[in-house]
């Protein structure tokens, strides 16, 4: 049997450009939030998951325990994880693993990052790197440029779903302009202002059709959420505080990247379809029962192609579910309230744990300016290139799903 599974206390930092402020400052901030939303203290945990990669922080480890020792040292387990842009995101998926397996009963899942301005970097040149099949892949499919080898990845696939199904730049500036507008309501995005699609599509050319305003920055931030099992929502009487994570799943690549020629699967599209259909599947929940999503689009194609990964709207038709206006407020579902990594921002580790804080503020009517209205179901996306994605549903308690 599985035991229950529930959000009860968030944190998230104001994400802000890269900066000389420690990632312990941030980072505290964001554990002591979340800890108070749940009303418990740190010596309560049971475990602890942090995520943080290696662009920031040269690959060293035990980050996670520098950061939780200026809060507690109660000798518990802290586990470091990193996968890409999909680290936070994991580290909620490990912690709910072991809670719904009933080995804990408390956790809290750390993502953060404190990063440098300017494109992407590898720190090495000795070595194979993460992502280096999948870029062998698309050097064998496309002519590489001069622009950051991630901004390719995305901009390509977009590129491929152009010309098989008839979208434009167009639609990819209507998804920046959407994002930033949702940001100008949220008061942690990096950013507040709004842009008109004309702006964006006039803004520098980065790769393909992918312009600058259509690319997340590089932040510093961070993200905290309390974890817990049922027995504890009980113990600790959360259930003002409680969303459910109906189901998690958490997909790497499969052969077919490398088999099928498309450079939509090079950049993640595969797996993106693969854990929603398995996450549909074992929870029962369908695409047209969700009302709220937080989806990773690191840059503006990425968005595009994960309506149609996620099963928002059927192949090929994401075009025409922008146009109709159903990806955002009055539509049929509101993508990125939060803005998204475009709008919010990018501290890479941090990302994925804000996309869950943002769907409980929501799924909880607390989301100020920025809340859809009567949320119920949120549903959450993360992608990390070399390769793995998490995909998770969420649900706002009420007296029919509450213990």
């Amino acid at each position: 049997m599985k035991n229950k599974v529930y959000i009860v206390g968030v944190g998230v930092s104001k994400f802000t450009k890269p900066s000389s402020t420690s990632y312990l400052v941030y980072s505290k901030e964001t554990i002591v939030d979340a800890l108070a939303d749940a009303r418990i203290t740190y010596e309560d945990l049971e475990q602890v998951f942090v995520g943080y990669t290696s662009s920031p922080c040269s690959a060293d480890s035990c980050y996670g325990q520098r950061i939780c020792y200026e809060i507690g040292m109660t000798a518990i387990p802290i586990h470091n994880v990193n996968n890409n842009g999909a680290t936070g995101a994991t580290a909620i998926f490990l912690a709910s693993q072991l809670i719904q397996g009933g080995i804990i009963d408390v956790a809290l899942a750390l993502g953060f990052e404190m990063m440098t301005p300017g494109a992407l970097k590898s720190k090495y040149t000795d070595r194979s790197l993460p992502g280096i099949l999948q870029a062998q892949k698309m050097m064998e499919l496309t002519e590489l440029s001069d622009a950051p080898v991630p901004v390719q990845f995305f901009a390509n696939a977009g590129i491929e779903h152009m010309q098989k199904y008839g979208t434009t730049e167009v639609h990819l500036a209507k998804i920046a302009a959407k994002n930033y507008k949702h940001a100008s309501r949220n008061p942690r995005a990096i950013s507040d202002k709004e842009y008109t699609v004309q702006e964006i599509l006039e803004s520098k050319k980065i790769h393909g059709p992918v312009t600058l305003l259509q690319c997340c920055r590089n932040s510093d931030g961070a993200g905290a959420v309390v974890i817990m099992s049922e027995n504890a929502v009980n113990k600790y009487n959360l259930w003002d505080k409680a969303v459910e994570i109906v189901g998690m799943e958490l997909a790497t690549d499969t052969a077919d990247v490398f088999t099928d020629n498309s450079l939509m699967k090079v950049a993640g599209y595969g797996m993106t379809c693969l854990a929603a259909q398995r996450l549909y599947q074992k929870t029962g929940v369908s695409p047209n029962d969700i009302d709220v999503v937080e989806l990773h689009d690191c840059f503006s194609p990425n968005e595009l192609i994960t309506y149609e990964g996620l099963q928002l709207c059927k192949e090929g038709e994401a075009g025409k579910f922008i146009d109709a206006g159903d990806n955002t407020y009055g539509g049929k579902v509101v993508v990125n309230p939060s803005g998204g990594l475009i709008g919010k921002g990018h501290p890479i580790a941090a990302s994925g744990v804000a996309q869950c804080a943002e769907l409980v503020w929501q799924l909880r009517g607390d989301a100020g300016a920025r809340q859809v209205p009567n949320a119920k179901i949120g549903l959450q996306h993360t992608l990390g290139l070399g390769g793995a994605t998490v995909v998770g549903l969420y649900r706002k308690v009420t007296k029919n799903n509450a213990s």
